[in-house]
């Protein structure tokens, strides 16, 4: 029995009766077999995507929980000096929040995985150093007199986020005095929470500038941001985190920031003209969120991420891999069986569900290599029993691996990624058109 894929003889012609191809072996009706197949193929690449998806959600899943159980984010709002005083109409007591005149960070962070199955959690541990100094309240603003303002029972207030993981003792120098801070309730909804000392017995005729300065270790993850409170704030940090994204209301100094493979470092510097609060408030603390900075330890594209953004160019790979067997069919006149078609595409349909499973256990790059190798290896040496011969199965597993190479470097790429792909796909739009011409579409 003749092999299906060899060239068939050509059959002598019947005198007066022309030569007509049968309608189910017409080029016009190849094209719509194979271009229908390319459409069905979109199902399995679909729950490639689902399971992707599925994949990443449940990674997302592991990392909150981790980050629950070592910290979470860090929000920090302080010191703020609370002042009580009197108000004899409604015989009630109300505060005024006094913030500093300057303040002064230095943050030093430690980043480190945890590993939870085969997921990792970037967390850190934070150690902050504050100093600052107080500016004598000024209650004639209000027209409160001095009789009326409790200044022995002022204390310092701090409101902050992850207070359960502080991991030290977060105790406060005033002059020559220290005081610890302790949690207080608050009603917010918001998942701030408050530090407060004891009463540090301020008096009327202290000396000022009232110098302070403490320390918080925290343990956390995701990102820390500052509330610019102090008249002046200067805020210095250093990580080893290598991908900071500098985040909120204020950006570092471009002339002190470096971030390099090794982490980065990073000061801030805003002056009270750069905001629009004040330096002191009367009765209500004012939510200050909208203004606050800091870093964002994020992880720039993770391997769900870069599985999901592959994934998108499946049917580019389908179609254009269809493309190259049709062009060689049509040029050649080998026969090339839907089946064949099938098995083609479900073996590029293979490579994304390869590359999800290995790159749970390896890196991105390294699944995308083997899982790349595997696919264009499978497909070139079946190529070479459909073809019969080593040219086009040759010429195929070239263009595939050149056409994996380039969905790799534009899923690399952020910025250049649609001037690059654009120029790859109009470069492959020419080649196509270039080898096509051969083909006598007037006779099929």
């Amino acid at each position: 029995m003749e092999n299906q894929f060899e060239q068939q003889p050509s059959q002598p012609k019947t005198p007066g009766i022309p030569d007509v191809t049968p309608f189910f072996q017409t080029t016009t009706v190849k094209m719509l077999v194979v271009g229908f197949l390319t459409l069905v193929l979109l199902i399995p690449l679909q729950f490639v995507k689902d399971l992707i998806a599925e994949r990443s959600q449940r990674e997302k899943e592991v990392i909150t929980e981790i980050n629950d159980k070592w910290g979470t984010d860090v929000y920090f709002y302080g010191p703020v000096l609370k002042v009580p005083y009197k108000v004899p109409a409604t015989n009630s007591y109300k505060y005024a929040y006094i913030f500093p005149e300057k303040l002064e960070n230095t943050t030093d962070v430690e980043t480190k995985p945890l590993n939870r199955s085969n997921y990792n959690a970037s967390v850190f541990t934070a150690d902050m150093y504050f100093k600052g100094t107080y500016s004598k309240p000024d209650f004639s603003v209000k027209g409160i007199p001095q009789s009326d303002i409790l200044w022995d029972k002022a204390t310092i207030l701090i409101q902050t986020s992850n207070l359960k993981s502080i991991k030290d003792e977060v105790k406060i120098a005033i002059g020559n005095q220290h005081f610890i801070f302790e949690p207080i309730y608050t009603n917010s909804n918001t998942g701030i929470q408050a530090l407060e000392t004891a009463f540090i017995h301020l008096s009327p005729d202290g000396v000022y500038p009232l110098n302070f300065d403490f320390k918080v270790k925290y343990d956390g993850s995701q990102q820390i941001k500052f509330v610019p409170i102090g008249k002046t704030t200067d805020v210095s940090m250093k990580s080893n985190w290598h991908s900071p994204g500098f985040t909120g209301n204020f950006l570092p100094n471009d002339k002190t920031k470096t971030v390099t493979q090794n982490g980065f470092q990073a000061k801030w510097k805003i002056l009270h003209i750069n905001r629009a609060f004040s330096q002191q408030y009367f009765d209500l603390l004012p939510d200050l969120k909208a203004y606050a900075f800091g870093v964002n330890f994020v992880i720039p594209v993770d391997e769900y991420q870069k599985n999901e953004r592959v994934s998108k160019y499946g049917f580019l790979v389908i179609g254009l891999t269809f493309l190259i067997f049709f062009l060689i069919q049509s040029i050649s006149k080998i026969r090339i069986h839907i089946f064949q078609y099938s098995m083609i595409g479900i073996a590029l349909i293979m490579f994304y569900t390869l590359l999800i499973a290995i790159t749970e256990h390896s890196s991105f790059l390294k699944a995308y290599i083997i899982s790349g190798a595997a696919v264009v290896a499978m497909i070139t040496i079946y190529s070479v029993s459909i073809l019969k011969n080593y040219k086009f199965p040759a010429f195929i597993g070239l263009s595939l691996t050149a056409l994996y190479a380039f969905i790799f470097v534009i899923i690399q790429l952020e910025n250049y990624a649609l001037l690059v792909g654009s120029i790859g796909l109009f470069i492959i739009l020419g080649l196509v058109m270039y080898f096509s011409r051969r083909i006598d579409w007037n006779n099929n």
